[in-house]
């Protein structure tokens, strides 16, 4: 049964967690949607109008599918897919890219209503799902108190009110922790906002298929946002203890990248990272209640398409110290209950084990990320250690 839908549950964590995730999705891969669009050729008012189809599509898919469900559920752009569009369309013309992203989004949309990905995904462990999603987040747990290194007064001082507030007022220990950064990062002169165009209006442009696209950047291009965005997006809500439909998120993610692709919306996935930063339980005691986090955020994605040259120039005026900072405290405890549920059926903890490992080197393999991997060695591992022992004679 669905939780009720009520606006008390928009509390101040809430809104911070939806701002940080929205602030990490930025931030953590903007950059790479701009070279993969100057890779297929687009201006940059193209390019522009692409961040702002993005930032749409993002923030109305959020904010529909988590107050339908009730449940934290986040969309992002396809990060490892847009780093294969970056070495792949070089030399593609921008209408054959326009096809390439329809195909692709076509065969996410054929995935979803058919349920081969949900068949696929239910088959998974949770004792491998956690652990996959305890591998993605380490790196963010890493940089947190790798960026002591870089600014010591800054990251030092959000780890210490980080540390205080956990203690003695922990549902707001995030809020006090950004806000704390904040002023420090105001006191050393890091915060640098440029000025820029805040509304760019997306351009339709015509698709053109042809077959050596289709299957040479197409193909890949789809079986990379499966693989390493949407099968995580999945894992993280089954890790968190959400129970979900599958195939319709996945058919009504893949269905508005499809609507959208021709504007530069080239593909919409299941979020994993930013959508953990949803979860926590600063956020409210109650799991059920989580998801206005989930909502706030995607306003704030509706507002960073709506305005998108001023918002991404906000986002990128923050020092990367406070963003590595505060992103990874936000996610101690998704790391935290992720290897607790990973470890916790000794039977699969060498699969479990196995999976993190993998996930956590950052391997790439054919050009699919290491998540995906993880998740290959986890259940080979996990048949493996399943086979019945040959009994003594």
């Amino acid at each position: 049964m669905r939780p009720p839908l009520s606006i008390r549950y928009l509390t101040l964590p809430a809104l911070i967690a939806g701002f940080v995730a929205v602030l990490v999705g930025y931030t953590s891969s903007a950059a790479i949607i701009f070279q993969a669009a100057g890779a297929a050729g687009a201006t940059p008012q193209q390019t522009g109008g692409w961040l702002t189809m993005l930032g749409l599509g993002m923030g109305i898919t959020t904010l529909t599918l988590s107050l339908w469900y009730r449940t934290p559920i986040l969309t992002a752009w396809s990060t490892p897919g847009a780093a294969l569009l970056v070495t792949s369309l070089p030399g593609t013309p921008i209408n054959e890219a326009i096809g390439i992203f329809i195909f692709a989004s076509a065969l996410i949309v054929f995935c979803g209503v058919t349920g081969l990905f949900a068949r696929l995904m239910n088959h998974i462990p949770l004792a491998i799902s956690s652990a996959m999603l305890a591998g993605i987040l380490l790196r963010f747990g890493i940089d947190a108190f790798g960026a002591l290194q870089v600014n010591f007064a800054l990251s030092g001082t959000m780890c210490l009110v980080y540390l205080l507030t956990r203690r003695f007022t922990p549902r707001y220990a995030i809020v006090l922790t950004l806000f704390a950064g904040l002023a420090v990062a105001a006191m050393q002169g890091n915060i640098h906002v440029s000025g820029g165009q805040s509304m760019v209006m997306p351009e339709f442009i015509a698709p053109h298929f042809t077959l050596s696209s289709l299957l040479g950047i197409g193909i890949p291009f789809f079986v990379v946002t499966m693989a390493s965005q949407n099968a995580p997006g999945i894992a993280t809500l089954k890790a968190a203890g959400y129970q979900v439909p599958i195939s319709p998120l996945i058919a009504w993610t893949g269905a508005t990248a499809l609507i959208l692709a021709p504007f530069g919306g080239f593909t919409f996935c299941i979020a994993a990272i930013t959508a953990a930063i949803c979860m926590g339980p600063e956020i409210h005691s109650d799991p059920q209640r989580r998801y206005m986090a989930a909502a706030a955020a995607g306003v704030f994605y509706i507002i960073a398409g709506i305005f998108g040259g001023a918002i991404s120039g906000l986002f990128t005026a923050l020092p990367l110290a406070l963003i590595h900072t505060i992103a990874g405290l936000a996610l101690l405890g998704t790391i935290a209950g992720s290897l607790q549920r990973a470890l916790s059926d000794e039977k699969q903890r060498d699969a479990a084990v196995i999976t993190f490992l993998i996930t956590a080197s950052g391997v790439t393999l054919v050009g699919v990320g290491s998540a995906f991997w993880g998740l290959c060695g986890g259940v080979i591992a996990h048949l493996i250690f399943s086979l019945p022992k040959r009994k003594a004679a």
